[in-house]
């Protein structure tokens, strides 16, 4: 079912209206400023991905949403890591599930990024950590806006409920909070946890280049919006979406063009290593 309380003023609009195939695009174009700018990973494009300083700057770049995506330790922390290996954003090797959270805090979070990008390159990057979940609900409190992502669920039995108990420990503003899951089953499961938490199903590239009435009707028995892949999209597929009452938020658009295409076509917001950039698209620079 569609989420309860969270509903970005765009969807509203659009479902308040009837709109038919063609007039969802036109009001996106009318209502930009209100498409969900995602600071994916944090400002990942500026800072090392998933580190407190990419939160951070996604903030201050007019980010509307904190994006994270989990792993679990051996000794069951939730951290943030896109990788089920540390091998790509730290100086370590292995896999998280191999690793206590002393070890993971121990892994240089931030040389990397400076190496592969020397023109974001900062000094203070280097030496940055991997930050837990509670960290960063410690960091930036119960009222900000999180969009957490479980990654590889089936590797981690219980991380489900480990997200839900630091969410109810925190007291995070469930208004403001989106769980999102390439996997089915994980979504189902926070569903059967929690009810009032809304939930995305992120769509792979492979399984979801179309997408059909019956697709949309099953993922609406339990999530109130979808993430595909941007490249793949067109303005029929994003207005069968909206008009079926699902948010759409497509993953990963850097650049100001493809923005300003997806908004007119009519997503409901977006996934960016840039949240500067949309938020300028959305200014209408």
């Amino acid at each position: 079912m569609i989420g309860k309380k969270w509903l970005p003023a765009l969807s509203a609009l659009v479902m308040a209206v009837g709109v038919t195939a063609g007039g969802g695009a036109a009001m996106a174009k009318e209502k930009h400023k209100d498409i969900v700018n995602v600071s994916h990973r944090g400002a990942s494009g500026h800072a090392p991905e998933h580190t407190l300083v990419a939160y951070d700057r996604g903030e201050k770049m007019h980010g509307d949403y904190i994006e994270l995506d989990l792993q679990m330790t051996k000794d069951g922390h939730l951290i943030a890591m896109h990788d089920e290996k540390v091998d790509r954003t730290t100086d370590g090797t292995g896999y998280v599930k191999d690793m206590t959270l002393a070890e993971i805090k121990e892994l240089d979070a931030g040389s990397w990024f400076n190496e592969a990008y020397p023109e974001y390159a900062k000094p203070e990057y280097q030496g940055l950590q991997v930050p837990t979940l509670e960290e960063v609900f410690q960091e930036f409190g119960k009222n900000n806006s999180y969009y957490i992502e479980t990654k590889s669920p089936a590797i981690y039995p219980g991380m489900e409920k480990e997200l839900l108990r630091l969410v109810d420990k925190y007291r995070i503003n469930k208004d403001k909070l989106l769980i999102q899951s390439f996997s089915p089953e994980s979504l189902k499961i926070m569903h059967e946890l929690d009810s009032s938490i809304n939930l995305v199903q992120l769509l792979s590239y492979r399984s979801y280049a179309t997408i059909t009435d019956e697709q949309i009707a099953d993922v609406k028995e339990y999530a109130m919006g979808i993430g595909p892949n941007h490249t793949y999209l067109n303005e029929e597929y994003i207005q069968k979406v909206v008009n079926s009452g699902l948010e759409i938020h497509p993953y990963t658009v850097n650049d100001k063009e493809r923005m300003k295409q997806l908004i007119d076509w009519g997503v409901t917001g977006m996934f960016t290593n840039f949240p500067d950039r949309l938020h300028e698209v959305k200014k209408g620079k």
